[in-house]
């Protein structure tokens, strides 16, 4: 069984970002379980040093370390990822989680929008060691009125785009 953990640079509760992941959630296979980290709001900014992690940390470090693989969706601000999603790989540098793991991103923006996003986000991943399977990578543009009111998206070629998606992703982590 292959264990997913899907995380959203978005805080923001209407997400475009966040219903795509909770999209694919409802797509998997029965081979594949999910997880959609939902501490972004919660973890304290990081501090380098020594100190002991907050539980925060805590547990996001082991959701990562239990999880086979890791699918990102972020929006762009500012030119770049968000400064929540930034703060926790910052608490993941040290610690090793991420060394070899599998992952991924989507990138739910408009045509033209997220480039800087996305190369941030492969920036610190290749920082971390993190295995960037860009086969299983994806541009998939979702607009608000295509997510439900359950935070689901229901758009037939949205939702097909994203079981492609899945499909490499998961056919990637069993290739590794």
């Amino acid at each position: 069984m292959t264990h997913l953990l899907l995380i959203s640079g978005s805080t923001r509760a209407g997400s475009t970002n966040t219903a795509a992941l909770r999209t694919v959630a409802s797509l998997v296979s029965d081979d594949v379980t999910t997880t959609l980290y939902d501490g972004l709001v919660a973890l304290p900014a990081f501090v380098p040093g020594d100190q002991e992690p907050p539980v925060a940390v805590t547990e996001l470090r082991r959701t990562v370390e239990d999880a086979d693989a890791l699918l990102f969706c972020t929006p762009e601000y500012a030119g770049s990822i968000p400064g929540s999603l930034k703060n926790l790989l910052e608490w993941l540098i040290g610690s090793g989680e991420l060394n070899g793991k599998p992952v991924a991103w989507l990138s739910v923006a408009a045509p033209g929008r997220g480039e800087g996003a996305r190369e941030t986000l492969e920036t610190v991943l290749g920082y971390v060691d993190a295995n960037l399977l860009t086969s299983a990578c994806a541009r998939i543009p979702v607009t608000r009125d295509a997510v439900t009111t359950d935070g689901i998206i229901v758009d037939p070629q949205v939702t097909a785009a994203l079981r492609d998606m899945l499909t490499r992703f998961t056919q990637a982590i069993d290739g590794n």
